[in-house]
């Protein structure tokens, strides 16, 4: 219900605001209409229908200056077998650049991403730049991630500060945010991340989240990566991740497990459009043995008829939940308006059932996915796109899905 209404309003907010734009100065209005059906069994084997209709919707110019953005969907299931069908408003703002020299600002749903963190906000957000290199953004308003109506005592509020320095090379930034759940605080954070790129050639990047309730690191990710003279780039991150509940949620009382990661990867561009790469990671868990990952693929690009992928993967660790798998991919533009393709996902698994018995056997689990898809540029504003795909598990037997998807430029 809450989707309907929200979408609906969206909508009303578009009809109210052109009305208002006299003719004299008729807004611009493009967008992209989509249609789509889809099909597949869920858990009790029974055949789902969802139906969806999306609307992207942009409006320039309502008043000089002001332009309004919409995107959602209106969803159901025609045979009644899924909840998640629903209607959803994924965003509906006006925003105004240069409000005064500087200053620029959206209201109404819109996505808010920080570093302290993000979220699907109903509200307020300023941008302000002064004094060329330096910037600041303030927003506040209803979470969409808390209330089930629209309660004042669900908000959402923030800041960020960010400059950048050194000729443009170094970008350090900020951040802070606040999340309320029925008028408690449930979630405090704070953000800072950098970007450094040397000369073009050594980029060093780093972003870190701090959860000031729990007074404890909750994100870090450290990474650098060195393009080379030839058409080749080495990369290497360390990643530290702890989950965040909000302090209403009965989640916050569980001790939570830390996860840590270590990856390396190299690129070799073979060819314009054609390029390999070969990853390796390491797990660290603290419950249980580290893991080591070890990726490798080749992909093509579409820069002619032809495009596509494959990749390997292997992940072993002492406690036997080993994995070995590979991605196939390849379609082929088969006449100007049409493109196809068919991919196979095959994955094996293999776990001990007992840990406390060092004699158990491995259970060895196989999985399959295998799609086609197609596309068809009827015109250049009509196009139609197809997929349909087959899922096999030797513990899930297996079950059809596909999807039809109609697409109208305007």
């Amino acid at each position: 219900m809450r989707g309907w209404r929200g979408f609906v309003v969206g909508i009303l907010l578009v009809s109210s605001a052109l009305c208002l734009v006299a003719p004299a100065q008729a807004a611009t209005v493009t967008g992209r209409a989509s249609t789509v059906l889809e099909w597949y069994d869920n858990a009790d084997e029974d055949t789902a229908l969802p139906v969806y209709q999306y609307l992207q919707l942009n409006v320039r110019d309502l008043a000089p200056g002001y332009h309004f953005k919409l995107y959602g969907r209106l969803g159901d299931d025609l045979n009644d077998e899924i909840d998640d069908a629903d209607s959803r408003l994924y965003y509906a703002y006006i925003e105004k650049k240069n409000l005064i020299e500087g200053l620029d600002f959206r209201l109404g749903r819109q996505f808010i991403a920080t570093t302290a963190g993000a979220s699907l906000m109903d509200g307020l957000a300023l941008d302000y730049s002064f004094l060329d290199n330096y910037k600041v953004k303030l927003f506040g308003g209803g979470d969409v991630t808390y209330y089930e109506g629209y309660n004042a005592k669900d908000v959402i509020a923030g800041v960020e500060l960010g400059g950048r320095f050194f000729d443009d090379n170094l970008d350090l930034a900020a951040s802070y945010l606040q999340k309320w759940d029925g008028g408690l605080l449930a979630q405090e954070l704070a953000g800072f991340d950098l970007s450094f790129d040397l000369n073009g050639k050594l980029w060093f990047y780093n972003e870190s989240q701090w959860d000031i309730l729990s007074e404890r690191l909750s994100y870090e990710l450290v990474g650098a990566k060195y393009r080379f003279e030839r058409p080749f780039t080495v990369r290497f991150e360390y990643l530290y991740s702890l989950p965040v509940f909000s302090s209403t949620s009965i989640y916050s009382v569980f001790a939570v497990e830390e996860y840590e990661e270590l990856m390396a990867e190299a690129t070799w561009t073979i060819r314009p459009g054609l390029q390999s790469f070969l990853r390796v990671t390491r797990e660290l868990y603290d419950e249980y043995d580290d893991a080591n990952v070890v990726e490798l693929g080749l992909e093509k690009l579409r820069t002619g008829k032809f495009s596509g992928y494959v990749t390997g993967i292997l992940r072993k660790d002492d406690d036997g939940q080993d994995m070995e798998g590979f991605k196939i991919y390849a379609a082929y533009q088969f006449m100007d308006k049409v493109r196809a393709g068919i991919g196979v996902n095959v994955d094996v698994l293999e776990r001990e059932i007992d840990y406390f018995d060092s004699d158990a056997d491995a259970d060895e689990t196989t999985s399959q996915r295998y799609w086609a898809d197609v596309l068809w540029n009827i015109t250049k504003k009509i196009s139609l796109e197809g997929k349909y795909e087959r899922v096999e598990s030797d513990l899930w037997d297996y079950y059809n899905r596909g999807r039809v998807r109609l697409n109208i430029l305007f």
